[in-house]
């Protein structure tokens, strides 16, 4: 009876002890761990010296792991300031040969002595500059947003601004169009970065303008609780319900509107911008019966 409790004591205590020993184990390689991410984090060299009997399978592994995310991270940053460079470099070489081309060109234009035909040429070369200035321009945008290299600063503001900014910009285009530009007072309030948000907003009224041959092009907002809702419905040719889903789409053009300038990036781009802001964009539109493109901007 004795030496049964003494081998179940012993069996007591060895088992305690293995348990100690566990633990003590488990804890050294979630201090390990722990010590790991916390190196990754701070963006300090990781251990790189490994005591093969101190360390398990497992931490060996979660160090591995974690050095290939910190080099990725590095490449990653490294490959983001080359892209900026790039960037800055396509923006400053194009932008004097393409100023140059429209200012000569107009100037040519003005000379009464040239033939009709060398003038039509002349402006066929102008439009084709204002057309590639607009792409180089869009994608310039587009890639900063996309690489984080230009970021939107979001804030509560009047929603009244935008509407006074574009009317400013665009009435006398849709005027000269021989369309009415009507924009409906709002005392609405919503979260958005001015600049990029008019732009997004000026792009869509843009395209009511090219696509509308006659009636109006009429901007409103209107609050709920979580967003405001931007109405921008024109009169124009609308479009097919089975393109709706492709036209905020990078340079998707529909085949009806071929024959007319555009780059089909503009959509894309505002789609960018609003989302960027946490907003979201919907489209209606019937062939023939107009469009309205609602840009819901969180409150």
């Amino acid at each position: 009876m004795i030496g049964l409790i003494f081998l179940v004591i012993i069996c007591i205590i060895i088992s305690v002890l293995i348990i100690y020993i566990n633990h003590c184990r488990t804890k050294r390689l979630m201090d390990s761990l722990e010590k790991m991410i916390d190196s990754a984090i701070e963006g300090n060299n990781i251990e790189t010296k490994f005591d093969e009997s101190r360390l398990s399978a497992l931490e060996t592994k979660f160090y591995n792991y974690i050095s290939s995310l910190s080099v990725s991270a590095n490449n990653t940053a490294i490959e983001k300031d080359n892209i900026k460079t790039l960037i800055s470099d396509i923006s400053h070489q194009t932008k004097t040969p393409i100023a140059n081309l429209l200012l000569h060109s107009e100037l040519i234009c003005e000379d009464e002595t040239l033939p009709e035909s060398i003038k039509s040429d002349i402006s066929i070369i102008r439009e084709q500059t204002e057309k590639l200035h607009f792409l180089i321009d869009s994608l310039i945008k587009l890639s900063r947003l996309e690489n984080g290299i230009l970021s939107l600063s979001p804030l509560r503001n009047s929603v009244q601004i935008i509407f006074d900014d574009i009317f400013n910009q665009y009435n006398c285009k849709a005027n000269n169009k021989g369309l009415s530009l009507i924009i409906k007072p709002t005392q609405a309030t919503a979260i958005f970065d001015f600049k990029w948000t008019v732009e997004a907003i000026g792009n869509i009224v843009d395209n009511a303008i090219k696509y509308t041959e006659n009636g109006t092009i009429v901007i409103n907002a209107t609050e709920y609780e979580l967003f405001t809702r931007i109405d921008i419905t024109d009169t124009g040719i609308g479009i097919d319900e089975s393109e709706q889903p492709k036209v905020f789409s990078r340079f998707y053009r529909s085949e009806s509107v071929r024959e007319n300038d555009g780059v089909g990036i503009g959509l894309y781009l505002v789609r960018k911008i609003i989302s960027s802001e946490g907003g979201y964009i919907k489209l209606i539109s019937k062939k023939g019966c107009g469009s309205t493109f609602s840009v819901f901007l969180q409150r």
